[in-house]
């Protein structure tokens, strides 16, 4: 019997086959091999560490407190001006003594004064109509309640014609320094017990501390919710509320 041969064609058409089965295998192993990597990566990162947030918070109360007021006058002269300002201070002064506050405990910023000049349709005339001079008086005291009594009363005062911009005591707490290691120690607990929550959850267990960050601490008025990226400090109010909280990644075994 004589040897057949195969047309051309059908020895392209073969020869496309086997190289696209070629093709096929060696991107199955690819994949494969891709796949196993991608995904004992996954798990490396899954099984190597988790991080939580920790947080502790106390009340605490200001023991320091700042207040300025701010006197104003006006007159046609900048010298009458100014005397009223002088007049109004020595009245602002009796008030704050006579209601416990120390002359040591109050100091008097300089007089400033500036004037009113006239305009008409929008254009200066030249033409100064009065003066205006005033003088800030700040009252320090670590009796803060005293201060938020005084403050509350300043009513009396202005009802006597003195011209007085009240801006409200500020409240501080002094003992904050001592209070953030105790709060950040309180804090990483409070981290732990979620990570051990977390991970026993799915079987695991917590190692060591890999890393930590602490966040910035949050003095808020009692009960608030506010926050802030840079930290928060409200000084309206006598009691506070101060938190603190960490981020803390723990390694993890499963």
């Amino acid at each position: 019997m004589s040897d057949l041969k195969e047309s051309p064609i059908i020895t392209i058409e073969r020869r496309k086959a086997v190289t696209i089965i070629i093709s096929a295998i060696i991107l199955a192993v690819a994949l494969g091999g891709g796949l196993m990597k991608v995904g004992s990566g996954f798990a490396a990162r899954t099984t190597d560490g988790i991080t939580v947030t920790g947080s502790a918070k106390t009340s605490a109360t200001a023991d320091n407190a700042v207040w300025t007021l701010s006197v104003q006058e006006n007159s046609a002269k900048v010298s009458d001006a100014v005397t009223r300002v002088g007049t109004s201070v020595v009245a602002l002064s009796k008030y704050l003594t006579a209601g416990g506050i120390p002359a040591t405990g109050i100091q008097l910023g300089a007089v400033s004064t500036y004037s009113n000049a006239e305009y008409i349709n929008g254009n200066p005339t030249g033409r100064i109509l009065s003066y205006n001079a005033s003088r800030d008086v700040t009252v320090r005291s670590k009796d803060v309640r005293l201060i938020a009594k005084l403050s509350q009363g300043i009513g009396t005062l202005l009802q006597t014609g003195v011209n007085i911009n009240n801006y409200g005591p500020q409240y501080y707490v002094s003992v904050l320094p001592a209070l953030r290691p105790q709060l950040l120690q309180e804090a990483m607990k409070d981290a732990q017990v979620r990570a051990i929550a977390l991970t026993k959850a799915v079987g695991g267990t917590v190692g060591a501390v890999l890393s930590v960050k602490s966040g910035p601490f949050q003095v808020t008025t009692p009960d608030s919710t506010t926050t802030s990226d840079a930290g928060a400090y409200d000084t309206t109010t006598i009691d506070k509320t101060i938190t603190a909280t960490v981020s803390v990644t723990f390694k993890t075994k499963q």
